[in-house]
Formats: structure tokens, C-alpha cells, sequence
């Protein structure tokens, strides 16, 4: 039985293509080996970053609509860090604050100027929208940081396979033609080395892919609702803070 034990798995179709896979073979698979673990590494962090985003936007939002005074979260200092809604919420209002006040700073008489402080231009609220537009991209840009390894670990593995099965093939075929004897028992070893690469580019690469396409349409639905919460959030300070009388 023990007798038995190597042969059966010398037998297996990867350790047995691991076993004849020649030293440019080897290197793209330790290649594709480091690509599976950065792609991994990038699809578990993102999980875990939209979804705690998810959750802190949700806070957000409930204490949010909860009270009828947009800068009430501002004044109470309350954080909802990895919140993008509330990145563009605190950049709103630090610009709000600044426009009316002429300081972002909270203390203790916060509420009482900003009930005596008079309204904002349109042009001053111009400005407002954009620190809000800004803080929206800057979110986006954040969220969407290292997507480009997903990609490139989705879109290159499969090449990167096939080179080491074409380069592995070609020395299989070189060295049947030196031997002179062009027979199936001696170019399967080279062929099944030679095949190991594209197939660990699929494995790499398929992972990737299911996740890749997870991950943007997830973002982007982050995205959305952040820049509507931006659009609604500006029609709020419109409503409250603006003198459209004024023409400057």
C-alpha cells in the first residue's frame, strides 16, 4: 500500500503537470500564485469596506432625517468615519459654516451664531456645492483605490497562462525533434507541464472576475447614493441658509 502511495499521486493531472512544468513554467505559476494572493488580499478589504460603509451610512442617514436640522450632526461632532454620505456632509457644512461665519470651528456658541448669522449669496453657495461635488469624487476615488489589481489580475492571468503553455509546448516540440522520437509517451509529460500555466491563470482569473464585477456594481451603487444624498443635502442648505435676493 505504501508502495502504491507515490504512484497514485504522480498520477494526479496538477501534481503530475507540476512535476514536468519546466523552470519558465515554474516562475509564471509563482507569478500567477502572487497575483491570486493580491487579488484576494484586494476582494476580502473591499468586502469589508462596503460593508462597514454600508453600515455607517446607515447610522448616517437614521440620525440624519431624524432631525430636521441639517447641522445638527456637525454641532454634536458626531462621527460616521468610512461613511462616505457623511464625507461629503462634513465638507458640505465646514463650507456652509465657513460661507456664513467665516470659520468652520465649533465651540460652544456655534447654535446661537448661526441663528443670528445672515443668509448666503448664490454665489456663496456656489461654492458650497462644490466643496460637496469635490468631497463626492474624492470618495469615489477612494472606494474605486487598488480596483485596478482586480482588473489586471482578471484580464492578464489568462494571457499570462497561455505564454507559459505556448513557451512550455514549444521546448516540448524542440526537444521531441532533437530526440528524434516524435511519440505520444514523449511529448505528453511536456504538453501537461506545459498546460499547468493556463490553468492556474484560470484559477486565478475566474475568482477575480466573479468578484471584480461584485465589487463595481457595489461601489457604484455606494457612489449613487452618495451623490444624491450630495443633491439633496444642497437643496437643503438652499432652502434654509440662501438669500435669493442678494446678487452677488
Amino acid at each position: 500500500m505504501a508502495l502504491l502511495l507515490p504512484h497514485f499521486l504522480a498520477s494526479d493531472g496538477l501534481l503530475f503537470a507540476f512535476q514536468e512544468t519546466t523552470i519558465a513554467g515554474l516562475s509564471i505559476v509563482i507569478v500567477l500564485f502572487l497575483a491570486s494572493i493580491f487579488s484576494w488580499s484586494v476582494m476580502i478589504t473591499k468586502f469589508r469596506m462596503i460593508r462597514f460603509a454600508r453600515k455607517q451610512t446607515e447610522r448616517f442617514f437614521a440620525i440624519f432625517r431624524k432631525n430636521r436640522q441639517p447641522l445638527h450632526i456637525y454641532e454634536t461632532a458626531l462621527g460616521f468615519e468610512g461613511s462616505p454620505a457623511y464625507a461629503v456632509y462634513r465638507a458640505g457644512c465646514e463650507e456652509l459654516t465657513f460661507q456664513m461665519l467665516g470659520s468652520s470651528e465649533v465651540d460652544d456658541t456655534f447654535t446661537a451664531r448661526v441663528e443670528v448669522a445672515d443668509r448666503i449669496s448664490p454665489a456663496q453657495m456656489r461654492a458650497v456645492s462644490v466643496a460637496m461635488e469635490r468631497a463626492v469624487g474624492e470618495s469615489g476615488l477612494r472606494m474605486e483605490s487598488q480596483m485596478i489589481i482586480l482588473a489586471t489580475a482578471v484580464s492578464g492571468s489568462p494571457f499570462l497562462g497561455l505564454l507559459g503553455t505556448v513557451w512550455g509546448v514549444m521546448d516540448t516540440f524542440s526537444g521531441v525533434a532533437m530526440a528524434g522520437t516524435p511519440n505520444l509517451a514523449a511529448m505528453a509529460p511536456g504538453v501537461s507541464g506545459a498546460l499547468l500555466t493556463t490553468v492556474i491563470g484560470l484559477l486565478v482569473a475566474i475568482p477575480a472576475m466573479f468578484g471584480y464585477n461584485f465589487l463595481v456594481t457595489s461601489l457604484r451603487a455606494l457612489i449613487v447614493q452618495t451623490d444624491n444624498f450630495a443633491a439633496e443635502l444642497s437643496s437643503d442648505f438652499e432652502h434654509r441658509f440662501v438669500n435669493y435676493d442678494s446678487r452677488s
